[in-house]
């Protein structure tokens, strides 16, 4: 996964960039958690009608498009049909299989068969997390390989899917107090996660991926943590503008979290370079 450097010069005990993966994969993260985390949220939110169809397509726009971004970046696009090989031990494959139940189960719920919209949900909820499992496979970059970014990428993927439920919440009207209340909590457990995760790599990444994340932080702190914790608290007192307040809040928060996995996955993905804990010594016995 982790791929070649740009130059062999490159190796050595110094860590490296990697450049397999790049905005296109990205790309795919940032679709997929929103996309299905905006499934999540219709169905939660208990909307009917019009406003779950064009809630439900919308999200499954998003993840179709997350998909394509990562097609789009294979050598050969034609062969992205190879990733349903192996479901057993590959969770990209796992996640191509979900998608695959997703679309058909989320289109019939668009549709206005009763009772399916659950289905649609369930199989969304493990479509996120069969992404969140994805970047764990590079175990040399460890950005990627901390056991928090699964929560990371869980927490952040419902906070963005809340934030665009928000977002159109102007257009479809399905926004409540309990959806509002939900999309807080998950902006504030998201910022949790992500501070325990930087505590986790602590001094363990190369200087050049520290200093990508902690710019991150500072944008999920501000951008997409306490400005849409306080416009969604504003909305509640807001009246008339109510729900424009509301769908600000729920941008800044689809695009912090965005921006981040964007960072977690171009400019963070440092390999760690070659490790020796024990180095020769001329003349010693092994």
């Amino acid at each position: 996964m982790t791929g070649p450097a740009k130059a062999y010069g490159s190796y050595g005990p110094k860590p490296w960039q990697q450049t397999s993966w790049d905005a296109r994969a990205a790309g795919n993260f940032i679709g997929g958690g929103m996309g299905g985390s905006l499934v999540i949220f219709a169905v939660l939110s208990g909307a009917t009608g019009p406003a779950l169809s064009a809630l439900l397509l919308a999200g499954l726009g998003l993840v179709g498009l997350g998909l394509l971004c990562v097609a789009l970046e294979l050598g050969r696009p034609l062969r992205a049909i190879r990733v349903l090989r192996n479901p057993r031990t590959s969770w990209m494959a796992r996640e191509a299989w979900t998608a695959m139940l997703l679309f058909p189960v989320g289109l019939v719920a668009a549709a206005g068969v009763a009772d399916i919209g659950w289905a649609a949900a369930a199989l969304a909820l493990v479509f996120v997390y069969c992404q969140a499992r994805l970047l764990q496979a590079a175990k040399g970059i460890p950005a990627w390989r901390e056991p928090l970014l699964q929560p990371l990428f869980v927490t952040t993927g419902l906070a963005e899917g809340g934030g665009v439920f928000l977002l159109t919440a102007p257009l479809h009207g399905a926004a409540t107090g309990a959806t509002v209340m939900l999309f807080g909590a998950l902006v504030i457990a998201r910022f949790a996660v992500w501070v325990a995760y930087r505590r986790r790599l602590a001094g363990g990444v190369a200087p050049g991926a520290r200093a990508a994340l902690d710019a991150a932080g500072r944008v999920l702190m501000f951008a997409g943590t306490l400005l849409p914790l306080v416009l969604a608290a504003a909305a509640a007192f807001a009246g008339v503008f109510a729900l424009p307040i509301a769908a600000l809040a729920g941008l800044l928060a689809a695009l912090a979290g965005a921006w981040v996995k964007l960072v977690i996955v171009t400019r963070a993905g440092f390999n760690q370079g070659f490790a020796l804990a024990h180095l020769p010594v001329r003349g010693a016995r092994p």
